[in-house]
């Protein structure tokens, strides 16, 4: 059984008041929550204040973003290494990073052998834009990514990575895919490429979420799908009353 994963995604949003005051909204309710693992991604800023908020809490803690370099002149940069001290999760590969930061699938694998290597668990996004989407190449889009992103893993590292499949052309616009449609990509694209690369023991075991317009009123239907283990959550993890239910739609 997949342990089912909600992460929120805060992206460049809240300062560390508001940060503080977000996570204590969303603590009562959260902080010992069975079933379900719940992960908030503050900005870089607010990792430090974040990990004083959720400690003696089962809420995890994930970065948005990260280099591939231990240390450096990377003027700007997050390394593993500073990572590691506050946080369990990082998201890599954001199609926002792709699209306008110029990120790649090698690139994206750099990342995530340094994350491996420094314990922090990847949150991997993949994901077709709209144009692919029409063109019907979703599938060759999305298992070039996934297989591209997790080049030259091995079984254990496998089984610390979680992968989200976020439609370019859902993210931030209000329309979701539809639960049938996500669940194929999971299902039938994704999935059996992680059997093949890891064998049908990881590949089976590995979670795989959906991201792009999640929202309460749609949470549960695509929870509810065979392969959907959960949700990488934008605008929807913002507000404390709406990230609870979108957790509590996951149970």
């Amino acid at each position: 059984m997949r342990t089912p994963m909600v992460a929120g995604n805060w992206k460049m949003n809240k300062g560390l008041y508001e940060t503080r005051d977000l996570i204590r909204e969303m603590y009562p309710v959260l902080h010992a929550v069975e079933g379900v693992e719940v992960v908030i991604c503050p900005p870089f800023v607010g990792l430090g204040v974040a990990k004083r908020e959720v400690e003696a809490s089962t809420i995890k803690l994930g970065a948005q973003n990260m280099h591939w370099a231990d240390s450096g002149a990377f003027t700007g940069e997050i390394s593993p290494t500073m990572l590691k001290e506050l946080c369990e999760y990082v998201i890599l590969g954001h199609s926002e990073r792709r699209a306008m930061f110029g990120e790649t699938d090698e690139t994206v694998n750099k990342k995530v052998l340094a994350a491996l290597a420094h314990g922090l668990k990847p949150i991997v996004c993949v994901g077709e834009t709209l144009e692919e989407n029409q063109s019907g190449i979703t599938a060759e889009v999305v298992s070039r990514q996934v297989r591209a992103d997790l080049e030259g893993l091995n079984q254990e590292q496998a089984e610390q990575v979680v992968i989200a499949y976020e439609p370019v052309w859902a993210i931030g616009t209000g329309l979701a895919a539809t639960p049938e449609g996500a669940n194929a990509v999971h299902k039938d694209v994704i999935r059996p490429i992680l059997r093949d690369m890891f064998g049908e023991t990881i590949g089976d075991g590995m979670r795989i979420l959906y991201g792009g317009s999640v929202n309460p009123g749609n949470a549960a239907e695509l929870f509810g799908q065979s392969d959907i283990d959960g949700g990488l959550i934008g605008g929807a993890s913002l507000k404390a009353e709406s990230f609870i239910a979108l957790v509590k739609a996951a149970m």
